[in-house]
Protein backbone atom coordinates (compact mmCIF):
# COMPACT_ATOMS: atom_id res chain seq x y z
CA UNK A 1 0.00 0.00 0.00
CA UNK A 2 1.18 3.28 -1.06
CA UNK A 3 1.42 6.13 1.25
CA UNK A 4 -1.45 8.20 -0.52
CA UNK A 5 -3.59 5.44 -0.44
CA UNK A 6 -2.69 4.44 3.47
CA UNK A 7 -3.82 8.35 3.72
CA UNK A 8 -7.14 7.91 1.98
CA UNK A 9 -8.18 4.79 3.73
CA UNK A 10 -7.08 6.41 7.16
CA UNK A 11 -10.32 8.80 5.90
CA UNK A 12 -7.55 11.77 6.08
CA UNK A 13 -7.61 13.68 2.95
CA UNK A 14 -10.76 15.91 2.26
CA UNK A 15 -9.93 18.24 -0.93
CA UNK A 16 -6.76 17.85 -3.06
CA UNK A 17 -6.11 20.28 -6.68
CA UNK A 18 -4.77 17.41 -8.18
CA UNK A 19 -4.64 14.16 -6.85
CA UNK A 20 -2.51 12.78 -9.71
CA UNK A 21 0.68 15.14 -8.79
CA UNK A 22 0.36 14.87 -4.47
CA UNK A 23 0.08 10.78 -5.49
CA UNK A 24 3.07 11.03 -7.46
CA UNK A 25 4.57 13.38 -5.20
CA UNK A 26 4.23 11.90 -1.81
CA UNK A 27 4.52 8.74 -3.03
CA UNK A 28 8.39 9.44 -4.22
CA UNK A 29 8.87 11.58 -1.43
CA UNK A 30 9.41 14.26 -3.53
CA UNK A 31 7.15 16.64 -1.27
CA UNK A 32 8.65 19.89 0.29
CA UNK A 33 5.09 20.63 1.96
CA UNK A 34 4.32 22.96 4.58
CA UNK A 35 1.66 23.34 7.28
CA UNK A 36 1.03 26.68 9.15
CA UNK A 37 0.26 27.19 13.00
CA UNK A 38 -0.79 30.24 14.69
CA UNK A 39 0.85 30.85 17.74
CA UNK A 40 -2.28 31.89 19.57
CA UNK A 41 -1.04 29.74 22.73
CA UNK A 42 1.85 28.69 24.65
CA UNK A 43 1.18 24.78 23.75
CA UNK A 44 0.02 22.97 20.95
CA UNK A 45 -3.90 21.26 21.69
CA UNK A 46 -5.55 18.07 20.04
CA UNK A 47 -6.47 20.25 17.51
CA UNK A 48 -3.12 20.59 15.80
CA UNK A 49 -2.94 16.37 16.46
CA UNK A 50 -4.36 15.79 12.33
CA UNK A 51 -1.70 18.22 11.08
CA UNK A 52 1.29 16.72 13.45
CA UNK A 53 0.33 13.19 12.44
CA UNK A 54 0.32 13.67 8.43
CA UNK A 55 3.76 15.73 8.94
CA UNK A 56 5.08 12.48 10.96
CA UNK A 57 3.93 10.24 8.17
CA UNK A 58 4.89 11.97 5.09
CA UNK A 59 8.19 12.55 6.85
CA UNK A 60 8.78 8.76 7.21
CA UNK A 61 8.05 8.36 3.78
CA UNK A 62 11.10 10.95 2.63
CA UNK A 63 9.12 13.86 2.22
CA UNK A 64 10.06 17.02 3.81
CA UNK A 65 8.24 19.39 6.66
CA UNK A 66 8.14 22.97 6.90
CA UNK A 67 6.33 23.89 10.34
CA UNK A 68 5.03 27.76 9.65
CA UNK A 69 4.77 29.46 12.55
CA UNK A 70 2.65 32.53 11.42
CA UNK A 71 4.41 34.96 14.12
CA UNK A 72 3.30 37.58 11.13
CA UNK A 73 -0.54 36.31 10.70
CA UNK A 74 -0.83 35.81 14.09
CA UNK A 75 -1.20 39.41 14.59
CA UNK A 76 -4.72 39.51 12.94
CA UNK A 77 -5.69 36.33 13.00
CA UNK A 78 -7.55 33.86 10.94
CA UNK A 79 -11.13 34.42 10.78
CA UNK A 80 -11.87 31.17 9.72
CA UNK A 81 -14.63 29.44 11.64
CA UNK A 82 -14.76 33.03 13.79
CA UNK A 83 -17.96 34.96 14.93
CA UNK A 84 -15.24 37.23 16.49
CA UNK A 85 -11.98 39.20 16.14
CA UNK A 86 -9.57 37.47 17.55
CA UNK A 87 -7.16 38.80 20.68
CA UNK A 88 -3.96 41.02 19.42
CA UNK A 89 -0.73 39.43 21.01
CA UNK A 90 2.95 41.43 21.02
CA UNK A 91 5.34 40.11 19.14
CA UNK A 92 7.14 38.84 22.56
CA UNK A 93 4.34 36.35 23.03
CA UNK A 94 4.11 34.96 19.65
CA UNK A 95 7.94 35.00 19.46
CA UNK A 96 7.85 32.79 22.93
CA UNK A 97 4.42 30.38 21.89
CA UNK A 98 6.78 29.27 18.47
CA UNK A 99 9.35 28.06 20.60
CA UNK A 100 7.00 26.17 22.45
CA UNK A 101 5.43 24.76 19.68
CA UNK A 102 8.93 23.43 18.01
CA UNK A 103 9.47 21.71 21.40
CA UNK A 104 6.49 19.30 21.08
CA UNK A 105 6.46 18.95 17.34
CA UNK A 106 10.01 17.62 17.83
CA UNK A 107 7.89 14.50 19.19
CA UNK A 108 6.45 13.93 16.28
CA UNK A 109 8.73 14.94 13.14
CA UNK A 110 12.38 15.53 12.93
CA UNK A 111 14.07 18.80 12.46
CA UNK A 112 17.44 19.17 10.86
CA UNK A 113 20.48 21.47 11.51
CA UNK A 114 20.72 22.36 7.89
CA UNK A 115 24.18 20.73 7.44
CA UNK A 116 25.31 20.54 3.66
CA UNK A 117 25.10 16.36 3.97
CA UNK A 118 21.87 16.10 5.84
CA UNK A 119 19.02 14.10 4.99
CA UNK A 120 16.04 15.99 2.39
CA UNK A 121 14.11 15.01 4.78
CA UNK A 122 14.08 16.35 8.07
CA UNK A 123 12.63 19.33 9.05
CA UNK A 124 12.90 22.93 9.05
CA UNK A 125 10.63 25.47 11.02
CA UNK A 126 10.71 28.59 9.82
CA UNK A 127 8.44 32.38 11.04
CA UNK A 128 6.78 34.22 8.41
CA UNK A 129 7.29 37.13 10.81
CA UNK A 130 10.58 37.12 8.76
CA UNK A 131 9.22 38.39 5.16
CA UNK A 132 6.01 39.98 6.68
CA UNK A 133 6.84 42.58 9.86
CA UNK A 134 8.76 44.61 7.96
CA UNK A 135 6.80 44.78 4.40
CA UNK A 136 6.52 47.84 2.33
CA UNK A 137 2.24 48.09 2.10
CA UNK A 138 2.30 50.65 -1.19
CA UNK A 139 4.85 47.69 -3.38
CA UNK A 140 2.85 44.86 -1.40
CA UNK A 141 -0.82 46.06 -2.87
CA UNK A 142 0.61 46.77 -5.74
CA UNK A 143 2.78 43.97 -6.47
CA UNK A 144 0.56 41.14 -5.16
CA UNK A 145 -3.11 42.77 -4.19
CA UNK A 146 -3.04 43.17 -7.56
CA UNK A 147 -3.78 39.41 -8.15
CA UNK A 148 -6.74 38.83 -5.57
CA UNK A 149 -10.51 39.15 -6.60
CA UNK A 150 -12.40 41.68 -3.67
CA UNK A 151 -15.72 39.50 -5.29
CA UNK A 152 -14.00 36.11 -5.33
CA UNK A 153 -12.39 36.53 -2.06
CA UNK A 154 -16.22 37.42 -0.59
CA UNK A 155 -17.07 34.01 -1.55
CA UNK A 156 -14.89 32.42 0.93
CA UNK A 157 -16.98 30.52 3.95
CA UNK A 158 -14.33 31.67 6.42
CA UNK A 159 -15.22 35.91 4.64
CA UNK A 160 -18.96 34.66 5.04
CA UNK A 161 -19.08 33.53 8.22
CA UNK A 162 -17.55 37.13 9.31
CA UNK A 163 -20.07 39.12 7.08
CA UNK A 164 -22.87 38.74 9.42
CA UNK A 165 -21.46 40.31 12.45
CA UNK A 166 -18.84 42.71 10.60
CA UNK A 167 -15.46 41.47 8.66
CA UNK A 168 -12.63 44.00 9.42
CA UNK A 169 -9.69 45.29 6.90
CA UNK A 170 -7.83 43.80 9.11
CA UNK A 171 -9.01 40.06 9.16
CA UNK A 172 -10.25 40.69 4.86
CA UNK A 173 -6.14 40.54 4.21
CA UNK A 174 -5.54 37.09 5.65
CA UNK A 175 -6.24 35.48 2.72
CA UNK A 176 -3.89 37.15 0.80
CA UNK A 177 -1.10 37.10 3.42
CA UNK A 178 -1.60 33.49 3.75
CA UNK A 179 -1.27 33.33 -0.02
CA UNK A 180 1.86 35.16 0.21
CA UNK A 181 3.65 32.43 2.84
CA UNK A 182 3.34 30.09 0.24
CA UNK A 183 5.10 32.57 -2.47
CA UNK A 184 7.93 33.21 -0.24
CA UNK A 185 8.49 28.95 0.73
CA UNK A 186 7.95 28.29 -2.75
CA UNK A 187 10.60 30.79 -4.07
CA UNK A 188 13.42 30.20 -0.89
CA UNK A 189 12.83 25.89 0.32
CA UNK A 190 11.27 24.93 -3.27
CA UNK A 191 8.34 23.94 -0.87
CA UNK A 192 5.71 22.69 -3.52
CA UNK A 193 2.63 21.48 -1.28
CA UNK A 194 0.83 22.98 1.30
CA UNK A 195 -2.10 20.93 3.67
CA UNK A 196 -4.03 22.59 6.15
CA UNK A 197 -7.47 21.62 7.88
CA UNK A 198 -10.55 21.21 5.17
CA UNK A 199 -11.44 25.15 6.47
CA UNK A 200 -8.35 26.47 5.00
CA UNK A 201 -9.22 25.48 1.28
CA UNK A 202 -9.86 28.71 0.00
CA UNK A 203 -6.68 30.40 1.62
CA UNK A 204 -4.98 27.80 0.09
CA UNK A 205 -5.99 28.07 -3.52
CA UNK A 206 -4.97 31.44 -3.44
CA UNK A 207 -2.06 30.52 -2.89
CA UNK A 208 -1.52 28.07 -5.71
CA UNK A 209 -3.28 30.57 -7.99
CA UNK A 210 -0.38 33.56 -6.82
CA UNK A 211 2.36 30.86 -7.58
CA UNK A 212 1.24 30.37 -11.21
CA UNK A 213 0.53 34.48 -11.43
CA UNK A 214 4.24 35.48 -10.37
CA UNK A 215 5.95 32.26 -11.40
CA UNK A 216 4.38 30.28 -13.49
CA UNK A 217 4.64 27.02 -11.55
CA UNK A 218 2.46 24.11 -10.69
CA UNK A 219 2.51 24.04 -6.76
CA UNK A 220 -0.25 22.22 -4.95
CA UNK A 221 -2.78 22.04 -1.95
CA UNK A 222 -4.47 19.30 -0.22
CA UNK A 223 -6.81 19.65 3.10
CA UNK A 224 -7.13 17.51 5.93
CA UNK A 225 -10.07 15.81 7.02
CA UNK A 226 -11.26 18.07 10.49
CA UNK A 227 -11.99 16.15 13.16
CA UNK A 228 -15.24 15.69 14.37
CA UNK A 229 -17.06 13.33 17.15
CA UNK A 230 -20.02 11.38 15.97
CA UNK A 231 -22.43 15.03 16.30
CA UNK A 232 -20.33 16.29 13.76
CA UNK A 233 -18.44 18.44 16.79
CA UNK A 234 -14.76 19.07 16.81
CA UNK A 235 -12.86 16.65 19.13
CA UNK A 236 -10.80 18.11 21.70
CA UNK A 237 -13.05 19.99 24.14
CA UNK A 238 -13.56 19.63 27.72
CA UNK A 239 -15.74 21.18 30.23
CA UNK A 240 -12.27 22.94 31.66
CA UNK A 241 -11.14 23.90 27.78
CA UNK A 242 -9.21 22.66 25.27
CA UNK A 243 -6.98 19.43 25.58
CA UNK A 244 -3.20 20.32 25.30
CA UNK A 245 -0.10 18.83 24.82
CA UNK A 246 1.80 20.63 27.15
CA UNK A 247 1.89 18.55 30.89
CA UNK A 248 1.41 21.45 32.60
CA UNK A 249 -1.83 22.57 31.02
CA UNK A 250 -3.33 19.24 30.37
CA UNK A 251 -1.34 15.90 32.53
CA UNK A 252 -0.41 12.79 31.16
CA UNK A 253 -3.63 11.08 33.07
CA UNK A 254 -6.14 13.50 31.94
CA UNK A 255 -4.65 13.54 28.10
CA UNK A 256 -5.33 9.80 28.17
CA UNK A 257 -8.55 9.95 30.27
CA UNK A 258 -10.13 11.66 27.45
CA UNK A 259 -9.20 9.02 24.90
CA UNK A 260 -10.24 6.23 27.10
CA UNK A 261 -13.58 8.30 27.25
CA UNK A 262 -14.40 9.00 23.63
CA UNK A 263 -17.80 7.86 22.47
CA UNK A 264 -18.24 4.45 21.17
CA UNK A 265 -18.93 5.88 17.89
CA UNK A 266 -15.59 7.65 17.78
CA UNK A 267 -13.29 5.07 18.25
CA UNK A 268 -12.19 3.43 14.97
CA UNK A 269 -11.85 6.42 13.67
CA UNK A 270 -9.80 8.18 16.18
CA UNK A 271 -7.59 5.04 16.05
CA UNK A 272 -7.21 4.60 11.87
CA UNK A 273 -6.86 9.13 11.60
CA UNK A 274 -4.33 9.69 14.50
CA UNK A 275 -2.36 6.12 15.32
CA UNK A 276 0.40 4.29 13.52
CA UNK A 277 -1.79 0.85 14.61
CA UNK A 278 -1.61 -0.73 10.95
CA UNK A 279 -4.81 -0.78 9.27
CA UNK A 280 -5.21 -4.47 9.12
CA UNK A 281 -5.08 -4.32 13.32
CA UNK A 282 -7.29 -1.77 13.34
CA UNK A 283 -9.70 -3.70 10.79
CA UNK A 284 -9.79 -6.27 13.48
CA UNK A 285 -11.39 -4.00 15.98
CA UNK A 286 -14.27 -2.80 14.34
CA UNK A 287 -16.38 -5.50 14.77
CA UNK A 288 -15.75 -5.39 18.59
CA UNK A 289 -18.08 -4.49 21.05
CA UNK A 290 -18.76 -4.35 24.73
CA UNK A 291 -15.52 -5.14 27.10
CA UNK A 292 -13.23 -5.65 23.78
CA UNK A 293 -14.82 -1.89 22.89
CA UNK A 294 -13.41 -0.67 26.04
CA UNK A 295 -10.03 -2.29 25.30
CA UNK A 296 -9.84 -0.47 21.81
CA UNK A 297 -10.98 2.69 23.64
CA UNK A 298 -7.10 1.72 25.97
CA UNK A 299 -5.30 1.01 22.84
CA UNK A 300 -6.37 4.53 22.05
CA UNK A 301 -5.38 6.25 24.61
CA UNK A 302 -2.16 4.80 25.12
CA UNK A 303 -0.76 4.81 21.84
CA UNK A 304 -1.80 8.98 21.63
CA UNK A 305 -0.15 9.26 25.24
CA UNK A 306 3.04 7.56 24.43
CA UNK A 307 2.85 9.68 21.00
CA UNK A 308 2.37 12.44 22.82
CA UNK A 309 4.24 12.44 26.39
CA UNK A 310 6.66 8.69 26.05
CA UNK A 311 6.08 5.26 26.84
CA UNK A 312 6.59 5.79 30.64
CA UNK A 313 3.68 8.63 31.02
CA UNK A 314 2.06 6.05 28.90
CA UNK A 315 2.23 3.27 31.14
CA UNK A 316 1.75 5.62 34.47
CA UNK A 317 -1.52 7.10 32.81
CA UNK A 318 -3.10 3.42 31.88
CA UNK A 319 -2.00 1.90 35.33
CA UNK A 320 -3.57 4.55 37.40
CA UNK A 321 -7.05 4.74 35.27
CA UNK A 322 -7.03 0.40 35.92
CA UNK A 323 -6.16 1.27 39.66
CA UNK A 324 -9.14 3.86 40.01
CA UNK A 325 -11.45 1.68 38.12
CA UNK A 326 -10.29 -1.27 40.07
CA UNK A 327 -11.23 0.45 43.19
CA UNK A 328 -7.28 -0.06 44.56
CA UNK A 329 -3.95 0.61 43.76
CA UNK A 330 -1.69 3.69 43.58
CA UNK A 331 -3.65 6.60 42.10
CA UNK A 332 -0.72 8.35 42.34
CA UNK A 333 -0.25 9.77 38.77
CA UNK A 334 -3.65 10.96 38.45
CA UNK A 335 -4.13 14.66 38.58
CA UNK A 336 -4.20 16.23 42.06
CA UNK A 337 -4.63 19.19 43.93
CA UNK A 338 -3.08 19.94 47.35
CA UNK A 339 -5.08 21.34 50.66
CA UNK A 340 -3.43 23.62 52.56
CA UNK A 341 -4.08 24.71 56.75
CA UNK A 342 -6.31 27.70 55.25
CA UNK A 343 -8.61 25.08 53.25
CA UNK A 344 -9.53 23.50 57.31
CA UNK A 345 -12.14 25.38 59.52
CA UNK A 346 -12.12 24.45 62.95
CA UNK A 347 -9.72 20.92 61.78
CA UNK A 348 -12.50 19.81 59.41
CA UNK A 349 -13.15 20.80 55.69
CA UNK A 350 -17.00 19.83 54.49
CA UNK A 351 -17.23 17.48 51.10
CA UNK A 352 -18.75 20.54 49.14
CA UNK A 353 -15.36 22.86 49.92
CA UNK A 354 -13.25 19.19 48.55
CA UNK A 355 -15.07 19.49 45.04
CA UNK A 356 -14.90 23.38 45.00
CA UNK A 357 -11.09 23.32 45.67
CA UNK A 358 -10.19 20.14 43.71
CA UNK A 359 -11.95 21.96 40.70
CA UNK A 360 -14.24 19.05 40.31
CA UNK A 361 -17.48 21.64 40.80
CA UNK A 362 -17.17 25.33 40.36
CA UNK A 363 -19.43 26.40 42.94
CA UNK A 364 -20.44 25.44 46.38
CA UNK A 365 -24.28 25.09 45.07
CA UNK A 366 -23.30 22.79 41.96
CA UNK A 367 -21.35 20.24 44.67
CA UNK A 368 -24.15 20.15 46.55
CA UNK A 369 -26.30 19.08 43.77
CA UNK A 370 -23.81 16.67 43.05
CA UNK A 371 -23.98 15.02 46.06
CA UNK A 372 -27.85 15.21 46.50
CA UNK A 373 -27.66 13.21 42.60
CA UNK A 374 -25.64 10.45 44.11
CA UNK A 375 -22.91 11.64 41.26
CA UNK A 376 -19.76 12.33 44.21
CA UNK A 377 -17.62 9.70 45.56
CA UNK A 378 -14.80 9.14 47.48
CA UNK A 379 -12.32 6.61 47.76
CA UNK A 380 -15.30 4.39 45.77
CA UNK A 381 -17.85 4.88 48.53
CA UNK A 382 -20.70 7.41 47.62
CA UNK A 383 -21.01 10.31 50.32
CA UNK A 384 -24.80 11.56 50.56
CA UNK A 385 -24.47 14.12 52.90
CA UNK A 386 -23.09 17.39 51.79
CA UNK A 387 -22.48 17.96 55.75
CA UNK A 388 -19.75 15.16 55.47
CA UNK A 389 -16.72 16.47 56.90
CA UNK A 390 -12.88 15.35 56.42
CA UNK A 391 -9.96 15.68 58.89
CA UNK A 392 -6.26 16.62 57.64
CA UNK A 393 -4.83 13.33 58.22
CA UNK A 394 -7.16 11.63 56.12
CA UNK A 395 -5.56 13.51 53.26
CA UNK A 396 -2.08 12.65 54.58
CA UNK A 397 0.25 10.05 51.77
CA UNK A 398 -1.52 9.77 48.82
CA UNK A 399 -4.69 11.31 50.03
CA UNK A 400 -8.17 10.74 48.89
CA UNK A 401 -9.20 10.13 45.05
CA UNK A 402 -12.65 12.25 44.96
CA UNK A 403 -14.70 11.56 41.79
CA UNK A 404 -17.56 12.99 40.25
CA UNK A 405 -19.47 11.31 37.90
CA UNK A 406 -17.83 8.77 35.58
CA UNK A 407 -14.49 10.82 34.15
CA UNK A 408 -13.77 13.66 36.42
CA UNK A 409 -11.17 12.32 39.16
CA UNK A 410 -8.85 14.19 41.51
CA UNK A 411 -6.62 12.60 44.00
CA UNK A 412 -7.02 15.52 46.96
CA UNK A 413 -3.65 15.25 49.37
CA UNK A 414 -2.67 17.38 51.96
CA UNK A 415 1.00 17.84 53.72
Amino acid sequence: MTVFEELKERGLLAQLTDEEEIKELINGGKATFYIGFDPTADSLHVGHFMALCLMKRLQMAGNKPIALIGGGTAMIGDPSGRSDLRTMMTRETIDHNGECFKKQMSRFIQFGEGGENEDHSRAIMVNNADWLRDLNYIEFIRDIGVHFSVNRMLTAECYRQRMEKGLSFLEFNYMIMQSYDFLQLYEKYGCNMQFGGDDQWSNMLGGTELIRRKLGKDAYAMTITLLLNSEGKKMGKTQKGAVWLDPEKTSPYEFYQYWRNVADADVIKCLKMLTFLPLEQIREMEGWEGSQLNRAKEILAYELTELVHGKDEAEKAKESARALFAGGGSAADMPSCRLTEGDFRDGTVDILDVLVKSGLCPSRSEARRAVEQGGVTVEGEKVADIRTLYRPEQFSGQGLVVRRGKKSYKRVYWE
